[in-house]
């Protein structure tokens, strides 16, 4: 009887749901239209299947960089393919060009916006990055790693010389000038003059304190985001001081000076070098509160090298942290170089500017230790090819001035007098830059 009662509750429960089911009648006509709807409804479904692929296949293609591409993304990837270009097969500054070439394919791969994907985008990984280039994180941390692997013992023996890394300094403060004769605003234009010091983490630091997007400034308006234009155009010019330096040289001094041969430095003791760094903290800190982030790390590094009981310290300074904070540098300043960004009058006009803000602290250094000559006689004076090294390119700069030496006479060896108004010039761009950010700030 169980069996009776649960065959016709299941043969009831198929009557009832055939209809939702799409099941026609017995008859032959109602198999002939249902047999024709099914074939119809096929087709739609097939129709609609296609239609979705398609519009997958569509919606796929405006997600890809094909689709979003602008001219101004593929010219930027050719500048950051150039770079590194420049790196590998020129070896100008690959430590610095390759990682920015590819921050800047890397920023100029085209996106949809809202995925996370920018830099400028909150809650990106380039985004949580950049935050140490935008609050002058890494600047001090490659401040520390050039103190800890530089060597003052040239300029200790030589103090006189790092009055040529102070006359370079006349290209940050002509730059200034240039910047705000072009109309912008004193902000801006301190932090573009800061260009003419070829510094480039001086540079990014100034420019993230003043040219930072944010600042207001008393009209109300907001400060031009300046940080990779001007970061871009510090690093590509210390990256040509090979190429823009040997000609300038040429042209402002005679083939008789260029072979000036100068008496080699005294000895400087392990106690000096161990008081240097020290008392120059202290010197350049009351003159210039303000680099306190740059020269304070910069001494400090340098006092982990001299003191002979921190080595392990110096050790990781000048080579696993300065590295993996110029990787970050690189390729973030790279990222942030986006077309719709930096493609803008005012790049074009920064870069100009820091051509000639270099040109102007190569000529300065040049023409000043000519100046210093008159003052000087027989073996004292000095060669005017060394103040060219008064930019703080280090240490290119003082390398491409004793190439230029060898060339004039294959004796003379220039390379350790140019690295005094050399780590001078790194001094005097980050005392400078104090000095506008007390000014300016």
């Amino acid at each position: 009887m169980k069996k009776v009662i649960v065959i016709f509750c299941v043969l009831s429960l198929l009557i009832f749901i055939r209809p939702a089911l799409g099941l026609g009648t017995n008859t032959n006509s109602n198999n002939i239209n249902s047999s024709v709807t099914t074939e119809q409804v096929d087709t739609i479904e097939e129709t609609n299947s296609y239609n979705g692929a398609f519009e997958g296949l569509k919606q796929f293609y405006n997600y890809t960089g094909f689709a979003n591409v602008t001219s101004g993304h593929a010219l930027m990837i050719v500048i950051g393919i150039v770079f590194i270009f420049l790196g590998i097969k020129y070896d100008y500054e690959p430590l610095l060009l390759i990682p920015i070439g590819t921050g800047v394919i890397l920023g100029n791969i085209p996106f949809i916006a809202g995925n996370q994907t920018g830099i400028y985008e909150t809650g990106s990984v380039l985004n949580y990055l950049y935050f140490g280039v935008v609050k002058g994180i890494y600047p001090p941390l490659i401040f520390l790693g050039i103190g800890a692997m530089t060597d003052f013992s040239s300029l200790i023996a030589n103090p006189k010389l790092m009055l040529l890394g102070a006359a370079a300094q006349i290209g940050v403060f002509a730059t200034f000038m240039g910047a705000l004769y072009l109309g912008f605003s004193l902000p801006e234009a301190g932090a573009i003059g800061i260009i003419g010091g070829a510094d480039g983490p001086t540079a990014i630091f100034l420019s993230s304190k003043l040219a930072n997007g944010i600042n207001i400034l008393a009209d109300g308006t907001t400060v031009k985001n300046l940080i990779g234009p001007i970061a871009i155009a510090a690093y590509s010019y210390m990256a040509l001081v090979p190429v823009i330096q040997p000609p300038l040289m040429r042209l402002l001094i005679s083939k008789k000076d260029r072979k000036i041969k100068m008496k080699p430095p005294r000895a400087v003791t392990q106690k000096e070098k161990m008081i240097f760094p020290v008392v120059a903290l202290i010197l350049t800190l009351f003159i210039s509160p303000s680099a306190l982030p740059l020269l304070g790390m910069l001494f400090f590094g340098n006092l982990l090298k001299e003191s002979g009981r921190t080595e392990r310290l110096a050790d990781t300074a000048r080579t696993k942290l300065i590295d993996i904070v110029t990787i970050l540098l690189g390729v973030t300043v790279g990222a942030s170089t986006q077309a719709d960004i930096f493609i803008t009058k005012d790049s074009m006009l920064i870069f100009g500017l820091g051509a000639i803000s270099f040109v102007i602290a190569t000529c300065g250094g040049v023409l000043f230790a000519k100046f210093m000559n008159l003052f000087l006689k027989g073996d004292n004076k000095i060669n005017p090819l060394i103040g060219a090294a008064g930019v703080s390119a280090v240490p290119d700069s003082a390398r491409v001035v004793h190439h230029e030496g060898l060339k004039s006479d294959p004796s003379n060896y220039l390379l350790m007098h140019a690295m005094a108004p050399n780590v001078s010039g790194v001094i005097g761009s980050a005392i400078a830059a104090g000095i506008i950010l007390s000014f300016l700030g």
